[in-house]
């Protein structure tokens, strides 16, 4: 009897162990996953997903499927990055995912109609657990706290093709869009911005620039670099 139960209990394992080897990465990857999707049509964008990892990659994906285009004119392109998420918001992230726990849950708002801004949807997943709530307005802090990163960081990133584009064609231009950027930042509505600081450090050094909108650019990357 006691020997075949060992040859159960090593047969079990074996099952086990092949079933964690052989499972879906989608669906329960390697490395922890958190999702954030928000979808909007009257924003800009009016979608955007970031998706961050245990390990720090990260990668950040816009589209705007809604929007109208001139005749004559092409849709915009989706906008899409990979970035390394700075240690202090990954593992934030992930403790604000516990706190949740792991979205596995109902977390909207019902207590009385609010305002529309946007479907939001959450998604945890790892090796043996994967789920996801959507909400438009949620009670729950650790949720209202992941919202509010998410949004920060999809703001800065949403910054990055606009300087460069100004930077680019509209020199002139750059120092209303850094003073809305450094207004954002002020407002606290900014996040990671890391991401952008190869932006800022290529107008910060760009003598043909006017100076203002260099100083600006400094005091962003001073922020970033913190």
């Amino acid at each position: 009897m006691k020997g075949f139960c060992i040859a159960f209990l090593v047969m079990f394992l074996g099952v086990t162990g092949l079933s964690s080897q052989n499972a879906d990465p989608e669906i329960h990857p390697r490395i922890p996953v958190v999702t954030f999707d928000l979808i909007w049509d009257a924003a800009t964008p009016q979608e955007f997903t970031v998706t961050a990892r245990a390990d720090g990659g990260s990668s950040y994906l816009s589209r705007n499927p809604l929007k109208t285009v001139p005749a004559g004119e092409e849709r915009e392109p989706n906008y899409s990055l990979r970035f390394t998420m700075s240690p202090g918001n990954q593992t934030r992230i992930f403790k604000l995912a516990q706190q949740a726990n792991f979205f596995n849950g109902n977390f909207d708002y019902k207590g009385h109609p609010v305002a529309n801004t946007g479907k939001k949807t959450l998604s945890y997943a790892d090796l043996t657990r994967n789920f996801q709530t959507s909400y438009n307005h949620s009670e729950n802090k650790a949720v209202q706290q992941l919202t509010e990163l998410f949004q920060g960081i999809s703001s800065t990133i949403e910054f990055g093709p606009r300087l460069q584009f100004k930077h680019k064609y509209d020199k002139l231009g750059l120092e209303d869009e850094l003073k809305a950027m450094e207004n954002s930042e002020s407002n606290h509505d900014l996040a990671e911005l890391q991401i952008v600081a190869p932006t800022l450090q290529s107008i910060a050094d760009d003598s043909t620039v006017l100076n203002i909108a260099r100083e600006r650019a400094r005091r962003l990357l001073k922020k970033a670099q913190k």
